[in-house]
């Protein structure tokens, strides 16, 4: 919540109304205020109107589709946080809905309490940007931005520049699932092989996770890219 007395605005856009129902009866419950949209159209013109916090977003919508509205708003600089609903199968649809500035997705069909907790995520994501916190932490992982230091249970842990890089990346997108094709882009600067990404995401787990095989800090999204899990 914004404050005491606003409520964050969800603006849930879905060509389905039974979907529609079900996300705004759930979101309502939780002290949500939800705005409705069954096409691109309309939610572009919600967005405008009623300066929602955050979009749920279906990808399949008639006329102009979700793509096209997560396009359009980040090209007209729009900050709000976008969770992608997706189906099971579309899993190019999540990557490229995700390169073009979505902050998360979650698979049809879902459960209220993991989107409950996307949005949670999403927002502190939102929060955290905003206050450029020099100190992240994460259960006992500590990473600070300003000296280069990275702990793990108060021990130093000694980083290459392109192990720290990588680091700092998924630090400054806690939370957000980050594309193979975006992490490539921003640390190796262009189109390198997907294979040096997975060895240096292999290096930095066995630096920091307890367990490097069971990892609980930097988890996968198959298919898609990674996300380190957001600060406590």
């Amino acid at each position: 919540m914004k404050s005491d007395s606003i409520p964050l605005r969800v603006l849930v856009v879905d060509d389905e109304p039974p979907i529609r129902r079900f996300l705004r009866t759930s979101l309502t419950a939780q002290g949500y205020d939800i705005v409705e949209a069954e096409d691109g159209t309309k939610a572009l013109e919600e967005v405008r109107r009623r300066s929602p916090d955050l979009l749920v977003l279906d990808l399949g919508l008639p006329g102009i589709d979700g793509l096209e509205v997560i396009r359009r708003l980040r090209g007209s600089g729009a900050t709000l946080p976008i969770i992608v609903l997706s189906s099971r199968v579309d899993e190019a649809g999540k990557v490229e809905a995700l390169d073009l500035g979505a902050d998360d997705y979650v698979t049809k069909p879902f459960g209220v309490e993991e989107l409950l907790a996307r949005i949670r995520t999403a927002m502190r994501h939102k929060l955290q940007q905003q206050g450029e916190r020099p100190l992240f932490r994460s259960g006992d992982l500590t990473v600070d931005l300003v000296r280069r230091i990275v702990t793990v249970r108060g021990e130093d842990v000694k980083l290459s520049p392109r192990e720290y890089d990588l680091l700092r990346l998924l630090v400054a997108h806690a939370g957000k699932v980050l594309t193979h094709r975006f992490i490539l882009k921003e640390v190796w600067g262009g189109e390198t092989d997907i294979q040096y990404l997975r060895i240096y995401i292999r290096q930095l787990r066995q630096k920091i996770e307890p367990d490097p095989e069971r990892p609980h800090h930097i988890l996968t999204e198959t298919g898609v890219g990674y996300r380190l899990r957001a600060p406590d």
